[in-house]
């Protein structure tokens, strides 16, 4: 077995689906194929049962699945650690960011750290905080930027804050909010992300709070959707009200906006984080990196979701 080999079922095990590993592995499927068939007839045993489009690894199967997953972060390790040797800042560096970071503030952060350090190598993974959290816990990446609060333990850093705001076509009364309309944005609206991390105090719970403290009754909630972007364009059709991120919203949107305040005066924000464990920092390129990011400021996007 080859690095490939382990790659191969690295991606099998987490798609779990022939034609969509052999996409993330620049293959087509019958040659995924047969690949998986000669390594069956290498180790004289069955790694998969396939039933129509079904597949499922058998108990051999799945152990070589965890034999592949500590086989490449062993050579990870390896590797990274050659690089270590060396006085350059040179190496791959792995970092997990949440897809608004991703979007708005990542690729120049990368640009500007490449300028300096030319022999860096990026591998980026993005998605919503949990599935980020998640890499990071497990060591995929090295370092994360993660939105809200979730327990870790491991050194943490502010990179932005986010005032959560309701806006609305024209200037509503407060008192009148039970009775009106609400658009209502949720990421995962079609389906749960599965992931044992949960934000310790989610936007929602904040909102939920809010209102408890001002209202005796539910939201009149109408529409649901899964974009922050749907969400603002629909209060700008004057269809009704929304909660968002301040940064959200440009100059020209022409909405009202008021700034979600606790009764105690605490403004509701949403933090987003670099965060990364301690024992990476021995990695000469993690070190710099870190001290890079916290060396920036980072202006308001002008946009902002998931």
């Amino acid at each position: 077995m080859e690095e490939k080999d382990f790659t191969i079922l690295r991606y099998i095990a987490e798609e779990m689906h022939l034609t969509k590993a052999a996409e993330r592995l620049f293959m087509t499927q019958p040659a995924l194929t047969y690949r998986i068939q000669q390594l069956e007839k290498e180790l004289d045993t069955q790694i998969l049962i396939k039933n129509g489009k079904r597949i499922k690894f058998t108990a051999q199967g799945e152990y070589l699945v965890s034999f592949a997953n500590k086989m490449l972060a062993e050579y990870r390790v390896a590797k990274d650690s050659l690089a270590n040797m060396s006085s350059d800042v040179q190496g791959t560096l792995r970092i997990g960011a949440a897809s608004i970071f991703a979007r708005y503030y990542l690729p120049s952060l990368m640009k500007s750290f490449v300028t300096l350090y030319p022999k860096v190598i990026y591998n980026v993974y993005t998605g919503p905080s949990p599935k980020i959290m998640e890499l990071l816990d497990t060591e995929s990446v090295d370092v994360a930027f993660i939105r809200g609060e979730y327990k870790w333990t491991d050194p943490k850093y502010p990179i932005t804050e986010e005032n959560l705001c309701l806006i609305s076509k024209h200037e509503i009364d407060l008192d009148e909010l039970p009775n009106l309309q609400r658009i209502e944005y949720s990421y995962n609206i079609k389906q749960p992300i599965p992931s044992k991390f949960r934000p310790q105090v989610s936007v929602k719970d904040n909102m939920r709070s809010w209102w408890a403290e001002r209202y005796s009754v539910p939201p009149l909630t109408t529409v649901m959707v899964d974009s922050y972007e749907i969400c603002k364009e629909m209060v700008i059709n004057d269809l009704g009200y929304a909660f968002i991120p301040e940064t959200f919203i440009n100059e020209g949107d022409d909405l009202h906006k008021i700034r979600l305040l606790r009764q105690n005066g605490e403004t509701i924000k949403r933090t987003t984080w670099l965060q990364y464990k301690e024992s990476s920092m021995q990695l000469n390129i993690v070190d710099k990196f870190v001290s890079f990011v916290r060396s920036q400021s980072f202006p308001p996007s002008q946009q902002s979701e998931k």
